[in-house]
């Protein structure tokens, strides 16, 4: 019989599907836990490269898997989502290469501008083991070598706390370069070495991931001025140019009611620019306003005074220790690290927090059951937006009272033992002359 070979097409078919079949691991051997280490970066950082038009490479000591997401200039694919590229306006070019990552930018290398690469943790191997290693290539194309620094920190001013792994853009003024960079997860920031020049710092919670500060998204920013160094200290809340609205008015007690806002109030702004009307229902009756104060302010005011009859106890034994203990000495602050973010002490900028809420007292107790028609004029949202927002207070009425059962008391009243002896009439001794008498001992 004559052997059937199969078609060249086929065969060339078949090598082309082979190899473009993902990389994996042979079967068998130790299971590996170890994540890639990233070992080494090109081109040199600082290096000043006239003409440079190749790629910027991330070696690391394994292969690295391309993800599940494709990477085709979204911003979505799995290697795109590690690279931060500045300057550049589109998503750049991310490839695996077995051992290693390349990056280049979709439109090109610009002659005479200062390029930062970088590259963020979490660069997998075929086993799932994500890498810990971050890395900053800088460099020319040109332009001299860059040494000014920016440093501070990025704070959530809707809950006072940092704004951890905050996105920021610096943008070089007025070329419109845009530079990417994130804050670390205590929201501190330190960006650098890059051009001198004047910059628009922003930094903002990029939750849809466009790497740009969108409508209702969380951002600050401030123009910096750099020659050698700066420090930023920006607070993150929502823009909102709405105007403010109130969602609810509830009675907290007999003459204090809790207004709560759509958005954020500003908390610089005064008391005194604030007015409020409450007009008792259905007759538009006034009703004399005291103060309308946010919470804190509120509380701080009329807040119950101590009790002072009680006489405060005091630990003797521990004071006494406390007295005679020598005082221990201070500890020796730690010194800095080179280039690190600037600790976060007593010194650093404060602001009040945000709040939605103003507690408004009138001079005459609410009627239980009753409306009120109450009216906010001038207040701000933290965006400095005024308005003139309103809505009706609804007092509860007091909870009714259960029905006594008279019955059930004049029972009582009437049997009080249950039909039990009392336990002394049952523990008395009996009568002496119950007992009986001694007997006589005389022979």
């Amino acid at each position: 019989m004559r052997e059937r070979r199969a078609p060249a097409g086929a065969a060339l078919l078949l090598a082309a599907l082979a190899a473009c079949a993902r990389q994996a691991p042979p079967p068998g051997g130790p299971d590996d836990r170890q994540p890639p280490a990233l070992i080494a970066a090109s081109p040199d950082t600082l290096a000043v490269l006239p003409g440079f038009d190749d790629w910027v490479v991330f070696t690391f000591d394994e292969a690295i898997s391309d993800g599940s997401q494709p990477n085709w200039g979204l911003g979505t694919g799995d290697l795109e989502k590690l690279v931060l590229l500045s300057p550049a306006d589109r998503i750049p070019v991310v490839k695996g290469s077995r051992r290693a990552i390349r990056v280049k930018p979709r439109e090109g290398w610009r002659p005479n501008t200062v390029y930062r690469v970088e590259l963020l943790p979490g660069a997998a191997d075929f086993k799932g083991n994500r890498s810990r290693d971050r890395r900053v290539v800088t460099f020319t194309t040109g332009a001299p070598a860059p040494t000014a620094t920016v440093a501070g920190r990025v704070t959530d001013w809707t809950t006072s706390r940092p704004a951890t792994a905050a996105s920021l853009v610096l943008l070089l003024l007025p070329d419109s370069l845009r530079y990417h960079g994130t804050a670390d997860s205590s929201g501190a920031v330190r960006y650098g070495p890059i051009g001198a020049g004047r910059y628009l710092v922003t930094a903002f919670v990029d939750q849809n991931r466009n790497r740009r500060a969108d409508g209702r998204e969380l951002w600050d920013s401030v123009t910096v001025t750099l020659d050698s160094a700066a420090t930023i200290d920006l607070w993150l809340f929502p823009h909102d140019t709405t105007e403010v609205r109130l969602q609810s008015a509830t009675a907290r007690d007999s003459v204090t009611a809790v207004l709560t806002f759509s958005q954020k109030l500003d908390p610089y702004q005064p008391a005194s620019e604030i007015e409020a009307i409450v007009l008792a229902l259905p007759d538009s009756t006034p009703v004399r306003v005291l103060t309308l104060l946010p919470p804190a302010r509120h509380d701080s005011l009329y807040r119950p005074a101590a009790d002072t009859t009680r006489p405060a106890r005091a630990d003797t034994a521990r004071a006494a220790r406390a007295d005679t203990a020598a005082p221990k000495p201070p500890r020796a602050p730690k010194p800095a690290a080179a280039g690190a973010a600037p600790a976060a002490d007593s010194a650093r900028p404060t602001r009040p927090p945000l709040d939605d809420k103003l507690l408004l007292r009138v001079a005459e107790p609410l009627v239980p059951g009753g409306r009120y028609l109450v009216t906010v004029r001038g207040v701000r949202n933290v965006t400095r937006v005024p308005a003139n927002p309103r809505t009706v207070l609804a007092v509860p009425e007091p909870p009714a009272r259960a029905p006594r059962d008279t019955a059930r008391d004049t029972t009582a009243a009437a049997d009080t033992t249950g039909g039990r002896v009392p336990a002394d009439s049952a523990r008395r001794a009996p009568p002496d002359s119950a007992r009986p008498a001694p007997r006589d001992s005389t022979p």
